[in-house]
């Protein structure tokens, strides 16, 4: 099992992105319950990736849009570093 650290940006996306919008909320919290389980989990689909704010990171899926965007931390990989959620598209698009 992981811990989940939230950063104070992932934070602001997270509000952004389930503003007034509970299924959404609903599908993020179930991700983030699965990437605190297993960061491989299958339905999460993690993979590398390169951002425009962080360069290379994990990414995992949310819904066919949504990414949550996130690393290990340094020492142990014990612990997962929250740092983004967002889309492919749009106004808040998370990969370069």
């Amino acid at each position: 099992m992981f811990t989940l650290v939230f950063t104070k940006h992932f934070d602001e996306t997270y509000a952004l992105n389930t503003k007034e919008n509970k299924e959404i909320e609903k599908k993020i919290r179930k991700a983030l319950h699965f990437l605190e389980q297993n960061p491989s989990y299958p339905s999460l689909k993690t993979h590398k990736v390169t951002t425009k704010n962080y360069g290379e990171k994990w990414s995992s899926g949310v819904t066919g849009d949504i990414r949550i965007i996130w690393d290990y931390d340094s020492e142990g990989r014990s612990i997962i570093l929250l740092l983004d959620i967002g889309g492919h598209s749009g106004t808040h698009k998370v990969y370069k």
